[in-house]
């Protein structure tokens, strides 16, 4: 350890360990750039349930090379004229639509709409786009005086997914360096600062792109478009986290050390054990997403861990070449010099905030649980699962299109429940025609020993009475060997199931590493279950205060059935962060000054850090909105409130409180030594001692 820290500080090989990998990074990056994968229908489907294998056997008919949109037609007069009527008929067939039996068009009960279903040859996802984009601007071009067209069906939706994702990862990269290089100004108030560890992190964020896209490449791991922004947000906000932790070491070390080698060495040596122990409980908590049964979350899982690993490397170990090699300067106009007084020993605010502690730590504790369990009350009331309209931060035309489909047809029309089987397929389909919710339903696809049945449910698509429609034909089909049912309704109800197991195997294996972790760290018993118990308590004050916003002031019904575990896992996986920053410090100084003093003296060095870094990490989260989602808006605020609550309240308050109410008792069974300076009463420090400790 000591020979790596020399060689990234020492004079003669600093420079080698700052460009070389910087210039490796952006080769590879340029060179390589990231891969690409063509989605697949089980992408975002948990693994082995019943919509899944039916997707799978819908993939294997010949009939499904290729997807069909929607086209329809409305007029502002309250009903189609007999001209209108005509010239409607000529364009569906122009079109080549499908022929059913009321011909290419088929007119509303009301005749206040019509549509016409139309194949899409292709299943290039870029292709769809094209096409769908084409056919909006014939129809468009075509449509009557006081005619509405629109397009919707599957291959509409998918390509207005495609149009809201494109350029999004982009904004979201401009949008997040934007806020990052904001933050580092404000923290460092330097014109010059701020640019070398935004420079460095987001270098490795992009070579952590391209290295996680082609890792996932090579494992046959699937990923999506939001994988690259999520991993993106992580690399930028553990990077910076742990860059901040760095250079405020730094500066206090400049100002015992005449040589700015020798202050990095030891900068590097004291906060390299927390930056590396936050790292590995952040990496093997990101791995554990690989006991997802959804694929684009194990691949999320893998993909963010190779970036934190990437971020992790740039911070501790390009980062502080880079700075050697720059100088005091870089720190202008606020230029730390031998003799200045450390951080430490000075009367800032985290230091009067600690004696205020200090003098009633009891009611301090009292009223800061009392506020989280207030916060939780919301936890109560959390419902869960997205319909597919409102999974949209801004709905596009395929949405509102198919919302006012239902107005005039069958709700299940434009995307049928759809049941595949290998079994005898009038057996199977007199069965779904007899069950009750279903309106209509035939045969769509015969082809190598599968059927397709396509089956029209009268519920409105996201309703309890289509849930119950669905599991009512299961429930009935389940005397047939290989008879699944999937669909858009379907789905939505196996991945609220796959959500539910996924909750209950990695959440508890979560809290047992960050457990483990901070157990190894401490080698204490106590103070590692307390941290983990503030951890867990502002998940649920997060998450219940969250559920109020959201329905409260942004009009959501339910949160994403993926939300509670995510958030858990970057609210745990990353509140350590700020819990082994301050312990690590409150243990190196207890050595010297006693439990009491040491946790004050850490809070009143890392306070600020703290701060910093989870106000910046809060504004990366919350940057997530950029992306169109409606489930990434409501991840990144959910970690957004939760880490504001931990910075602000639980690691700067509550457990400094909790320390200093168990003195020695906090880090049992460890032995804290008697201390070997003489106490200080609460206030400014009389004496700047000589060296930092």
């Amino acid at each position: 350890m000591t020979r790596a820290i020399h060689l990234i500080t020492a004079r003669g090989t600093a420079w080698v360990v700052a460009l070389l990998p910087l210039l490796f990074a952006v080769l590879i990056t340029v060179s390589i750039g990231e891969a690409e994968r063509d989605p697949q229908g089980t992408d975002n489907l948990p693994s082995g349930l019943d919509s899944t294998q039916g997707t799978v056997l819908r993939d294997r008919l010949p009939a499904e090379q290729g997807t069909s949109a929607v086209v329809l037609w409305t007029t502002e007069s309250g009903t189609f004229s007999d001209q209108e009527r005509e010239e409607l008929e000529r364009q569906a067939q122009d079109l080549g639509a499908i022929e059913t039996r009321t011909g290419a068009l088929t007119l509303a009960d009301d005749q206040s709409a019509a549509i016409a279903v139309v194949a899409i040859d292709t299943e290039d996802p870029e292709g769809v786009a094209d096409l769908v984009d084409e056919l909006r601007e014939d129809l468009r071009a075509a449509a009557p005086g006081g005619v509405l067209t629109q397009v919707t069906g599957p291959a509409a939706v998918q390509a207005d997914l495609s149009a809201v994702f494109d350029g999004a990862n982009t904004r979201l990269l401009a949008a997040t360096a934007l806020v990052v290089a904001i933050l580092l100004i404000i923290t460092y108030r330097s014109p010059v600062l701020w640019l070398v560890p935004l420079t460095v992190i987001g270098i490795a964020d992009r070579f952590a792109a391209v290295l996680a896209t082609q890792s996932l490449g090579a494992l046959g791991v699937a990923w999506d478009a939001s994988t690259i922004g999520i991993l993106s947000v992580l690399v930028f906000g553990a990077g910076t986290d742990y860059s901040l932790l760095l250079i405020s070491r730094y500066r206090d070390e400049l100002k015992v050390h005449a040589s700015r080698h020798a202050a990095m060495a030891v900068a590097v040596r004291r906060t390299g054990e927390a930056i590396l122990a936050s790292a590995t409980t952040v990496v093997l908590g990101l791995l554990t997403l690989l006991l997802s049964l959804v694929p684009t979350t194990r691949g999320l899982g893998l993909a963010c861990a190779i970036g934190v690993v990437v971020a992790a490397g740039a911070a501790i170990v390009v980062l502080p070449a880079a700075l050697v090699l720059m100088g005091r300067w870089v720190f202008w106009p606020r230029v730390p010099h031998v003799g200045d007084p450390a951080l430490v020993d000075t009367n800032s605010l985290w230091r009067r905030v600690g004696n205020r502690v200090a003098q009633r730590p009891v009611n301090f504790v009292a009223g800061a649980l009392l506020l989280l369990a207030i916060m939780s009350v919301g936890l109560f009331r959390l419902d869960q699962g997205l319909s597919q309209s409102d999974q949209f931060l801004e709905k596009p035309e395929a949405i509102s299109a198919a919302e006012r489909l239902s107005e005039s047809f069958p709700a299940g029309l434009t995307d049928p429940t759809q049941v595949l089987t290998r079994a005898d397929a009038d057996a199977v389909l007199e069965v779904v025609q007899g069950t009750a919710g279903v309106s209509n339903a035939n045969i769509s696809v015969q082809a190598d020993g599968i059927t397709r049945i396509d089956a029209i449910l009268d519920a409105d698509p996201g309703t309890r009475q289509a849930e119950q429609t669905t599991l009512t034909l299961r429930e009935r089909l389940e005397s047939f060997d290989d008879t699944h049912v999937t669909g858009t309704e379907a789905a939505a109800i196996d991945k609220a199931t796959g959500a539910a197991r996924d909750r209950k195997v990695i959440l508890p294996l979560i809290l047992v590493l960050v457990l483990a972790a901070l157990l190894l760290l401490l080698r204490a018993i106590v103070a590692p279950l307390i941290l983990v118990a503030t951890v867990l308590a502002t998940y649920a004050a997060s998450l219940g205060f969250s559920w109020w916003v959201f329905t409260g002031l942004l009009g959501f019904e339910a949160l994403d059935s993926s939300v509670p575990l995510l958030s858990f896992l970057f609210l745990v996986a990353l509140g350590v962060d700020y819990n082994i920053f301050l312990v690590t410090r409150a243990r190196q100084e207890a050595a010297r000054y006693g439990s009491r003093r040491g946790m004050l003296r850490g809070l009143s060095a890392t306070g600020g850090v703290i701060t910093s870094a989870g106000i910046l990490l809060a504004a990366v989260f919350f940057v997530l909105g950029v992306l169109p989602l409606v489930v990434l808006a409501q991840l990144g605020a959910v970690v957004c409130i939760g880490v504001l609550l931990d910075t602000l309240l639980v690691r700067t308050v509550l457990v400094p409180a909790l320390a200093l109410m168990l003195g020695d008792r906090f880090w049992w069974p460890r032995r804290i030594p008697a201390p070997a300076e003489p106490a200080e009463a609460p206030g400014p420090p009389t004496s700047v001692p000589t060296a930092t400790p």
